[in-house]
């Protein structure tokens, strides 16, 4: 059978993914440069990716709300280090309504300015604290070199941002989303593993004093930063005079977070999963979890598909019936691969007339012959077996792909094919700087164990149970 004209992974990684990203129907280029167009299908999976993170956003006692698309230029301006990191990005307005603005306003990079001037008017004592806010939204960081879904000029994210009583309940907050939202959901949905730590000061959000990081290892052994929760101390609580009077009648400033995750985990969905035949979308995250396929169009077959495609979807599957018999039957086939939905179920007059169907696996390709009594069972079976599969394969890549080192020469050179693990007290004050040079990055640090560090700033890089996980990246 005809298989769908992508550029193989081993030829060219970039046009492979470009190929992907518009054969099988997720986004488009925008009419500006470095916008997009996200298709049907793509915000399809976008949708299921937000009503996961949503749910879990709302479970950790976080409510959703809307800020304006356009700041005021003076907003940013007051929190110093801020401005700074985002000045090269911004769009800015300067003519509105045919007219000269009096201040020029600000195409949203990002929401921390202007939710602190409206936390300022919100929270007056300790009974208004915490304050947990999420929005859906999109921003503008004007990118230099676009690649859809990783780097555009506009995309989709949430954004998060509260305000607590103290350091500790704040950092406490920014660790609770990193881990019970964002890895949860790369984990357990998006079937991604993730390497989960700390930011070095030349790496952190600007405006924040920690930094955390979920990263994540692509097929082509880059690394791809996921999702981002910041700590940011009391910088913008001052900036903004966003002050409570305590239980003991002190004024004091908040301690805040901010925390967010966008449309580039499409990218990594693709990156990380993706074959030469297209997209493999793990199950709990594919809008479509199995397709029935009539294969001809002889007498009966078409109402026992339509049975099997009304028993399986009344089990709770996302399925979908393809009866599109004036189209052959090999490229349905390759149309349904190169969109990676997970399972195929294959329903022809001579299994039928045997009692079975075919049950096709995206993941690894293997057909299956099942009853039609056992549909449902090894449907449900078969979902849960591809999410494991796809997980532990992105998993066993990553780690043979891992190489600890002890001088930065090894880890320069274990970078050019995955991840080095390096300890900090061998980077020294220019390691960082040093690897810049090569196109490698710190992704994170971590203790020598794998877990979280001390949330402090570099000057707790001398502790030499903490290593930098250093690597290329998008």
């Amino acid at each position: 059978m005809a298989k769908s004209v992508l550029t193989p992974q081993a030829t060219d990684f970039p046009r492979w993914y470009q190929d992907i990203v518009a054969k099988a129907e997720l986004a488009d280029n925008g009419p500006v440069r470095g916008t997009m167009v996200i298709r049907p299908y793509g915000y399809a999976i976008w949708e299921r990716m937000q009503a996961e993170i949503d749910t879990r956003i709302k479970a950790a006692g976080v409510a959703n709300a809307y800020f304006p698309l356009l700041i005021p230029e003076s907003f940013l301006r007051r929190e110093a280090e801020h401005v700074e990191g985002f000045s090269p990005e911004l769009a800015v307005v300067t003519h509105g309504g045919g007219k000269t603005l009096e201040e020029p306003v600000v195409v949203r990079p990002t929401s921390e300015t202007i939710i602190n001037s409206y936390f300022a008017k919100w929270i007056q004592s300790y009974r208004d604290l915490p304050l947990l806010i999420n929005q859906w939204a999109n921003v503008v960081r004007w990118e230099l070199r676009p690649r859809l879904f990783l780097r555009t000029t506009e995309f989709l994210w949430q954004e998060g941002h509260t305000a607590h009583a103290s350091a500790a309940d704040a950092r406490d907050f920014a660790l609770q989303i990193l881990s019970d939202v964002y890895e949860d959901v790369m984990v357990n949905v998006l079937a991604i593993p993730v390497l989960k730590g700390r930011k070095t000061d030349n790496e952190r959000f600007a405006g924040a004093t920690t930094t955390w990081t979920c990263e994540a290892m692509m097929r082509d052994a880059k690394a791809l930063q996921m999702g981002t929760s910041h700590e940011l101390g009391q910088n913008f609580a001052r900036a903004f005079d966003i002050t409570y009077l305590d239980e003991s009648g002190t004024q004091s400033y908040v301690w805040q977070t901010s925390w967010g995750v966008s449309t580039r985990l499409m990218g990594a969905l693709v990156m990380v999963h993706g074959d030469d035949d297209g997209l493999r979308l793990p199950p709990r995250l594919a809008p479509v979890q199995a397709v029935v396929i009539l294969a001809r169009a002889d007498e009966g077959a078409g109402e026992a598909a339509a049975a099997v495609a009304a028993e399986l979807r009344a089990g709770g599957v996302r399925v979908e019936l393809d009866t599109r018999t004036d189209t052959s039957f090999g490229r349905r086939v390759v149309g349904w691969e190169l969109k990676g939905v997970p399972l195929r179920v294959e329903v022809g007059p001579r299994d039928l007339a045997e009692g079975v169907v075919v049950v096709a696996r995206r993941d690894t390709g293997t057909k299956t012959s099942v009853p039609l009594a056992a549909v449902s069972t090894e449907v449900t079976s078969a979902l849960d077996a591809i999410h494991t599969a796809l997980f532990d394969e992105a998993e066993a890549r990553q780690r043979s792909r891992t190489v600890t080192v002890d001088s930065l020469e090894d880890a320069e050179k274990a970078a050019a094919a995955g991840f080095a693990v390096i300890p900090l007290t061998a980077m020294g004050d220019e390691g960082e700087v040093t690897l810049n040079r090569a196109g490698i990055s710190v992704r994170c640090i971590q203790s020598a164990d794998g877990s979280l560090p001390g949330p402090g700033d570099d000057s707790a890089a001398v502790d030499s149970t903490l290593v930098a996980v250093v690597g290329r990246a998008y």
